[in-house]
């Protein structure tokens, strides 16, 4: 590869949207690296939230407010105007995570660094929208991240370098997304000297390979009982915070923030999955159609998040029935 002279500041654009981002770029302009200059932040337009529709800024939007940096948010990042406007800007390089929108190809050929990618899983495993939640879903022990160069294709360009490390415990969305950003910062931050300096010689992901995640829908997060207590305990945390783990009770949506798989299997119940039943010591639980499900942490529709022994002082009647 032939080596590329560092130029005086290297102008940068950074693209993305939600806390995943955020915490990258953070990282990133806090680590103050030389000649390394963020000419701008492109993120997702304000979005309407709540009953009064409040347009509310992505986390990157309050990333970039914070610290005086130009904002840029377009409708369409793929129209005309936009790469005009993106190209007028003369960036050297580009970094893109979890932005929302696919980059066309006239973007992504500007700046002479190019547009690096910082993708939450081992690539070319879990291409996609949904990496995170797919790495829990599938009980993965191994996670990672992985810097690759973009071409046209989504998460399909040569990989620059990657991170892996152990899943231990049981950990939710929010909490494996923390711990991927932080690497995934730590990764660009150690990475991108090298790469601007031409030291790096990217390497082609093995295609053949490839797995996809979808986009996450509303609709994902409905539980179906007859699902094995292993599987939708996985569900229940790769869905946290949204759209939530959920089921039907009294024609109400029950939201089921935290649960526990019950080791135990000397109950005597029905074994109907969905059928609600006491445990021991009075605990609050669900038949599955593989295992028992112990309910921890539970938000009724309308109502505040409880524990499962408040939910219970005030719906006992949910003893016996068969959550739909």
């Amino acid at each position: 590869m032939i080596k590329i002279q560092m130029t005086k500041t290297t102008k940068t654009i950074v693209m993305g949207t939600p806390y995943f981002a955020a915490t990258i770029f953070k990282k990133l302009y806090q680590s103050q690296l030389p000649n390394l200059e963020i000419v701008a932040v492109i993120t997702a337009p304000d979005k309407p939230v709540g009953r009064k529709q409040e347009l509310v800024p992505s986390p990157v939007k309050k990333f970039a407010l914070k610290n005086n940096l130009n904002i840029l948010q377009p409708e369409k990042i793929n129209s005309p105007e936009w790469i005009k406007k993106i190209k007028a800007l003369n960036p050297d390089l580009i970094i893109v995570t979890a932005y929302g929108q696919i980059i066309p190809k006239k973007i992504l050929d500007i700046p002479k660094f190019g547009a690096l990618n910082i993708h939450p899983s081992l690539l070319p495993k879990y291409r996609g929208a949904s990496p995170i939640q797919a790495t829990i879903l599938n009980g993965d022990k191994i996670g990672g991240i992985t810097m690759i160069l973009m071409d046209e294709k989504m998460d399909h360009g040569p990989v620059i370098s990657n991170f892996q490390f152990p899943i231990s415990n049981k950990p939710t969305y929010e909490e494996l997304s923390e711990k991927l950003a932080n690497v995934g910062a730590d990764l660009l931050i150690k990475v991108l000297p090298d790469w601007i300096l031409g030291r790096i010689e990217p390497k082609p992901q093995k295609h053949p390979k490839a797995t996809f995640c979808k986009i996450i829908k509303k609709e994902n997060g409905k539980i179906d009982w007859r699902e094995s207590a292993k599987k939708i305990e996985r569900q229940i945390r790769a869905f946290h915070k949204w759209p939530n783990a959920f089921t039907s009770f009294n024609n109400k949506q029950l939201k089921i923030l935290e649960a526990e798989i019950c080791l135990k299997q000397n109950f005597k119940h029905s074994n109907e999955p969905g059928k609600v039943f006491f445990a021991d010591d009075k605990k609050l639980a669900v038949q599955t159609n593989n295992g028992i499900l112990i309910l921890k942490q539970v938000q009724l529709e309308g109502k505040r998040q409880m524990n499962a022994k408040d939910f219970l002082n005030g719906h006992s009647e949910i003893i016996g029935t068969t959550l739909k």
